[in-house]
Order: C-alpha cells, then structure tokens, then sequence
C-alpha cells in the first residue's frame, strides 16, 4: 500500500511526544489536552490497521521495507500479523485511559522555593513510550526491533524515577529515595538483558549474513542458512535472557515489585499491561521462529520457571502489605501462565497466551488504576490504612470487586477464557505441570478476595469517613474497561480470530502439532 500505516501508528505519538514537551510549563492544561487527543488519533489508526488486517491472509501484512544502513544488512522492515495486530490495538486502546487516570498526577509541587514535576514532561513521556512499543510490536528487522525495544528503557527510566507515587509513609525524602532505587533497578535489569541479546543479535548477523526476520525464517525452512546447534541454542539463549527480564520471568522479576510500588499507578499500569509484554510477545515471534530447534530443547526448563512464577508470585501476593506490590506479585504470577502457554508449544496454549496479553493488559489496568484513585484519596498504599470504603464509596468499591474479581479469572469474565485454554493447552501436552499451574488459580482468588476484605468491608475506618466515590473523569476511565472485561468474557471471539491464525504459523515454524485426544469422540 501507498500510505506507510504502520510507520505513521508509531510516528503520530512521538510528534505528539514532541509537541507536547515543547507547550511552555504555564501551558499544562493545553499539555494535557494535547497528548490526550494524539492518543485517541493513534487509537484511530490502530483501528484502521485492526480493520485492514486480514487472519486469513499473508503472514506480514501492511509491509514496508526500505534500506537503512546498507554495509551492515539493516532494513527498515515493519509488518504485522494478527499476534502483533492484537497488541498494537491493546496499547493504543490503554493510553488514553493512561493519561485521563493520571490527569493530576503530574501536576508541579511547591517543595520550598523549588516547582517540580513537569507535567507537559510527564505526558510526552508516556506518548513516547507508546511510540517505542507500537514499532516494537511492528518490526521484522531485528536489529530495528532490538533500537525500540532498548530505547524505550529510557522514557520508562524518568517516569518511574522523576515522577513516582506521591503516597508513601516515611514522607517526601524517603520516597524520593525509593523511587531512585527502582529506576535504578529498573534500568539496569533490563540494560544487562539488553546487552546480553545485543550480542545474540551480532551473533544472528554473522550466522545469517542480515537482520530480517522474514529472510531469516525462510532460509531456515528452504535449507539454505545452516545453523549449527549449538550455535542456535547459544543464540536463542540471549535473545530469551532479554525477553525474560522484561516479561518478567522468575528469578529476574525482582525489579517489578519496586517499580510498580514506586510509580504513580498509571506508570504502573504502563509498565505491567504495556510494556512487559513486549517481552512475551517476542518470544512468540523471535524466539520461536528464528530458533525453533533450540526452542523446543529449552522448553521443558523454561516451563518449570513458569510454573514457579506462577506459584511464587501468587504465594507473595497473599502476604504483600502494599496493595501496589500485590497487584506487582499477581501479575508476576499471571505473566508465568503467558509464558506456560507460549512454550506449551500447543494451539490452545498458545491462543490462550496471546489472549491472556490482551485481557491481563486490560484486567490490571483497571484494577490498579481503581487502587490509585483509592490510595489518592487516602494518601496510603497500605492495605491496614482501609476499611469499610464500601459503605463511603459503593461505586468505587464496586469497580475494585470487577477489577479483582477479573485478576482472580472468574467465569464470564475476560481472563478466565485466556486461563483455561493456557491449562487446556498445556495438559495436553504436559498433564503434571498442568495440574500444579492450576494451584495458581486457588492462590488468586485468596489474594483476591483478602485485599478486597481488607479494605472495602468491615467496619467505617476514622481515615475513610468522608472518602468521595468515583467522579466523573475517573468513572469515563475505569467504565470502558469493565464493560470490555465483560464483552471479552462472553465473547472472545474477536480476538481469537484474529490470532489464531498466526498462532498455527508459529507452531509450523517450531514444527508441533497438537497432541491427539487419547479418547475418540463418539461417534
């Protein structure tokens, strides 16, 4: 096609990155506006790359290709397929709910003399940070992938650092502390991944000669790129290390709990529902079509580190005190059954992953974004700081309970149908881990229904009297997500078209078919 779609999804918000910066700080209000009406025109042409992909069509669709730096084989290579489709839509359909739930969270300070907090800076952060993941989500030139996918560690960086919770019991200096620590760690987690797959990545060109996923593949299958074994697993190793971090997978998750508890819970949401899952996403499209022997070699140690995820993150979710920390856990726990279903290396698992990236972006987005407008109001994050909030704010409450009740995966709500085919998937395959992974489930709906316990019923705490329910800009941001946990929980159907035909491609490429019942149907 004429129009290059995919390049302008991605550019749109980083002018408006740019434009948004440039409005002078007396201008916040106009700053604000702004990236909130570049994030609904990015949500438009996410819509329109929606509507013009085809699942049953070509693999890559929207294509395009251009030189870039010729004497090293780096292409300007960007296509999308109904996985890549899914999460494009899924981050520009969260960034306006982003920035309307952090409308005030950036507003400058007066600390002394000194105003801080930038609130023009605080926007075009979060549209650069779209900007960055969108192309990650469409490039097929690996080395171009690999620029977004560290860059993008950046803008995270300053947000998480320069514009943290403003809630925290030990007062401003210790926070200002604590928020360094966590971008630090954010930072240098994913920067010793990210050197670890750069040297994965010159590893790629020197075996292949270029960066193009696409090339790549079809060498792989025609026979003519020979990829020794060793080198193929040394390879898929440090592009897997880099994805695991980000995802992130036990026992490189530490940095997550820090950095969701230390942002504001916008940023948090923007960390776990959008950024993290360009490493699972990865893995589907790197990891197993560039190395499908060494995928299928790793697959039985990378499902045990699922499966302690999936434990470990929902046992340290019951114990948590800080309700930012225990939604943190909780989808530490919830990313292990992404990747369960990813290297299941069956259909339904795989289906169910992809499904779970878009409906665990949308069930923690409102689930934490519910939780910052409580923890606004109370000026804590401590879950012994509430009580009795139901009978003060019922719709408040009531938004918390769908929240919860979504991360816990109930029945006709969204993330139950992306679970149960993860299991469905994964028994198929591997009955033991199976079963264990479904202890996970237990372990939610305890966390689950605890924090809510805690904090929404018993007894009216002196603390709460007086807490105002949801106003109006907080019910536009929280009501569209709770209707699409909904809609997603009855019929799923959208999105599963979409991506199952790429999820088919993938298992071609690791050359899996899903196991025969042993049971034949009757007849």
């Amino acid at each position: 096609m004429s129009f290059p779609l995919l390049t302008a999804t991605a550019v749109l918000p980083a002018l408006g990155a740019i434009a948004t910066a440039a409005v002078p700080a007396a201008r916040r209000t106009a700053a604000k506006w702004l990236a909130l009406i570049v994030s609904l025109a990015t949500l438009v042409l996410a819509a329109v790359v929606l509507v013009r992909f085809d699942p049953d069509g070509d693999r890559y669709q929207l294509t395009e290709s251009h030189a870039w730096i010729k004497d090293f084989g780096v292409r300007y290579e960007l296509g999308v397929d109904g996985i890549a489709v899914a999460m494009i839509a899924l981050t520009a359909l969260l960034i306006p709910f982003v920035i309307l739930a952090g409308w005030h969270d950036a507003d400058p300070l007066e600390t002394g003399s000194k105003r801080w907090r930038p609130t023009q800076g605080f926007f075009a952060l979060i549209l650069l940070v779209e900007a960055m993941v969108i192309i990650s989500f469409e490039a097929t030139d690996v080395f171009v992938f690999y620029i977004f996918f560290e860059a993008m560690l950046i803008p995270m960086y300053f947000l998480i650092g320069g514009f943290g919770d403003r809630a925290h019991e030990h007062g401003e200096a210790a926070a200002a502390t604590q928020r360094s620590y966590a971008a630090v760690k954010f930072l240098l987690y994913n920067l010793v991944g990210g050197l670890i797959m750069l040297a994965a990545v010159i590893g790629l060109y020197v075996v292949a000669g270029n960066f193009s996923l696409t090339q790549i593949a079809e060498a792989r299958a025609n026979g003519t790129l020979d990829m020794a074994t060793s080198t193929e697993r040394w390879l898929f190793l440090g592009f897997f290390f880099a994805f695991a971090v980000k995802a992130p997978l036990w026992p490189l998750h530490t940095w997550l709990p820090n950095a969701m508890q230390e942002s504001t819970a916008p940023v948090a949401v923007l960390i776990t529902a959008v950024v993290d899952k360009v490493g699972t996403f990865a893995m589907l499209r790197f990891c197993l079509q560039l190395f499908p022997e060494a995928s299928t070699w790793a697959t039985p140690a990378i499902l045990v580190l699922a499966l302690i995820s999936i434990i470990y993150g929902a046992l340290l979710a019951v114990g948590q005190r800080d309700i930012k920390r225990l939604v943190a856990y909780a989808s530490i726990s919830h990313f292990g059954f992404i990747i369960l279903g990813i290297f299941a290396m069956t259909s339904q698992g795989q289906s169910g992953a992809t499904l779970y990236m878009v409906n665990h972006g949308i069930s923690t987005a409102a689930l934490m974004l519910v939780a910052g407008f409580l923890i606004s109001r109370r000026g804590s994050r401590l879950i012994a700081d509430y009580g009795g909030v139901q009978k003060v704010a019922p719709v408040l409450a009531g938004t918390f309970l769908i929240g919860g009740l979504a991360t816990l995966s109930l029945p006709g709500l969204a993330p139950f149908v992306s679970e149960f085919l993860v299991l469905v998937g994964t028994f198929a395959r591997y009955p033991v881990i199976g079963i264990i992974a479904t202890v996970g489930i237990v372990l939610a709906a305890l966390y689950t229904l605890v924090l809510y316990q805690r904090t929404m019923t018993g007894p009216v705490k002196a603390e709460v009297e007086g807490m105002p329910d949801l106003r109006v800009r907080e019910l536009v941001v929280v009501a569209p997500l709770i209707a699409l946990l909904i809609f997603l929980g009855v019929y799923p159907k959208p999105v599963t078209d979409i991506v199952n035909p790429a999820v088919k491609q993938t298992l071609s490429d690791v050359q899996k078919k899903d196991p025969q019942p042993e049971v034949e149907a009757s007849k």
